[in-house]
């Protein structure tokens, strides 16, 4: 999509039409969207051959407008899952439209935390929080969730369940089942929870068996992915007891673990840093006083990525 977005944005700068062709039969069809609000918001025109898989777009002399920044996925998903963890009832606001959100939203619906759409704003939900972990509502029997390709729903849904009491199986397409997650697993080990993934690839499914966790410590690499790190951190604050948790090597995006943490502040939870985060191995420490508590209401930050190529755009066309 953003391949094609750069495309039709370049295309801005020619005093001639352009054709684009492709031989993805789907690569197209699933940007109708994004090409006719590129259409209502520009004035560019273009024409969609789906027999050629052909795309010809004529050009235009400027751009100029407003455009709304959708919310941050990785934003989105944090907040969905603080908003659950928290005491009270938190409004969120400008949720990114995606599967990855779309995903998170119905593992909620199936593990009976109360989420009320909002009928005039589809981008705006209401959590009623479980103050504390996440319990399953069937505790007699394994509840699986299908959590499609999105990784910001996988990977701290599979850390916060072990927090609460129950079994749980976590799965996706089969490319989720290619997507490396024993990092997580290792980590949640060591603070004590009864977890797995397939022992021989280190991807999804993950089985659950939680009990509750207590005060614990772990040591994990911060190499793979930062958001290993930052689901450990987010679930913590409902285990009972401290928590800490180690970079045993070097972490990487620090400002994205950064993000976490200021978040979690929203929710009244103080993640204390020990060590240095650029280039270092930082500790984490989560009291065992720290609970999240609800904001009450809070907007999902734009992704300022998203409107990149409308800001070339307009300085390609002056």
């Amino acid at each position: 999509m953003k391949t094609l977005a750069a495309a039709l944005l370049t295309v801005l700068s020619m005093a001639d039409g352009f054709t684009i062709s492709s031989h993805r039969q789907p690569s197209f069809s699933s940007a109708n969207t994004a090409l006719r609000t590129a259409t209502e918001s520009t004035g560019m025109t273009f024409d969609l051959d789906s027999d050629k898989n052909q795309l010809t777009v004529t050009p235009i002399k400027s751009i100029d407008g407003t455009v709304t920044l959708p919310g941050s996925k990785s934003l989105s998903n944090r907040i969905l899952l603080l908003a659950a963890l928290s005491e009270g009832t938190t409004r969120v606001e400008n949720l990114l439209e995606s599967d990855d959100i779309r995903y998170m939203l119905d593992a909620l619906d199936t593990l009976k935390v109360p989420v009320e759409r909002d009928a005039e704003d589809k981008t705006a939900v209401t959590v009623t929080g479980q103050a504390g972990p996440i319990d399953s509502p069937t505790p007699d029997e394994s509840l699986e969730l299908f959590l499609g390709n999105a990784g910001t729903a996988m990977r701290p849904l599979a850390a916060a369940l072990c927090m609460g009491k129950g079994k749980f199986v976590l799965d996706g397409v089969p490319r989720m089942r290619e997507r490396p997650i024993a990092d997580l697993i290792d980590g949640m080990q060591q603070l004590g929870a009864k977890v797995t993934c397939v022992e021989e690839t280190g991807c999804p499914p993950v089985t659950i068996d939680a009990n509750g966790l207590g005060s614990g410590s772990a040591s994990i690499s911060g190499k793979m992915s930062s958001q290993f790190l930052s689901s450990m951190l987010m679930a913590s604050p409902v285990a009972d007891g401290e928590v800490t948790v180690s970079i045993k090597d070097e972490l990487i995006s620090a400002p994205y673990v950064s993000l976490t943490t200021g978040l979690m502040k929203k929710f009244g939870v103080n993640v204390e840093v020990e060590g240095e985060m650029d280039g270092g191995t930082p500790s984490f420490v989560i009291g065992a006083d720290e609970k999240y508590t609800s904001p009450k209401s809070i907007l999902v930050e734009g992704d300022a990525s998203s409107a990149s190529y409308f800001l070339a755009g307009a300085v390609i066309t002056g």
